[in-house]
């Protein structure tokens, strides 16, 4: 897919890898929809980062945990731009604690950010992508999700439904040309990793990670831009994580 004069709608789009890949896609000459539940100080930087290279930028704030809100952020893109060419969803955060430590509130809050959020978004994009036969959906899972952790049942759980969704879609919906993909990052230097302590960062870099040192949100951007570009990939689901999860020992 060649994105010049394309629209893009990013969730989670207005910090970490998110407003990395929104900005990868503004480069390669997209229009950008970003998305977050906040109008704050990053989030217009990455707005103005994006109109700085010339390309439409618009930010909504919508929970795309919830059905109305998902179903407006869509909408509202659509009235603003007049379309939609991908969707790539970042949206999320960690749901700490193990099987007894969590509440039943909280193991629906996952499956409700992680999964249902993702649910309601290809439903209401999707139509739109098969008027135009073409159409380019990344999701974002982790390797949590792929490897037992001992310390977040919940989230791993919810982001080990994202590969299979993704395989689910992508065959349903070959025949109209829409390609949908799923990244699954290690450990990034973003926000969500920013409460480990210096003993986890040490046992993650000198014993975890073969290549011993964190990811960056624009190293996970560039493999979802070519997830994006490539029109002959769907279906897989792509680590990022320097080795992590083929450490056996």
């Amino acid at each position: 897919m060649k994105l010049e004069g394309k629209i893009a709608l990013v969730t989670g789009g207005t910090k970490g890898i998110g407003a990395a890949t929104a900005l990868a896609l503004a480069q390669a000459g997209a229009d950008v929809v970003i998305n977050g539940r906040r109008n704050d100080a990053g989030a217009l930087s990455v707005k103005h980062g994006i109109e700085a290279l010339g390309r439409r930028c618009e930010l909504i704030l919508a929970d795309c945990a919830i059905h109305a809100e998902a179903t407006r952020l869509v909408a509202e893109t659509l009235a603003k731009f007049g379309g939609v060419d991908v969707l790539v969803h970042s949206a999320g955060g960690p749901v700490n604690g193990k099987l007894f430590e969590i509440t039943p509130e909280q193991w629906h809050g996952a499956f409700d950010t992680h999964v249902h959020a993702i649910f309601y978004l290809c439903r209401a994009v999707i139509p739109h992508l098969k008027l135009k036969r073409e159409g380019a959906i990344v999701l974002i899972s982790s390797t949590a999700g792929i490897r037992g952790v001992v310390t977040n049942v919940a989230y791993q759980v919810a982001k080990g439904a994202i590969p299979q969704f993704t395989r689910a879609l992508a065959r349903e919906f070959a025949d109209d040309n829409i390609r949908v993909n799923c990244v699954a990052p290690g450990v990034v230097r973003t926000d969500f990793h920013a409460t480990m302590t210096a003993a986890q960062r040490a046992l993650n870099l000198d014993q975890r990670i073969p290549l011993h040192r964190e990811g960056t949100p624009e190293q996970v951007a560039s493999v979802i831009l070519e997830l994006v570009k490539n029109d002959y990939l769907t279906g897989e689901t792509f680590t990022i994580d320097g080795g992590l999860t083929m450490r056996i020992a």
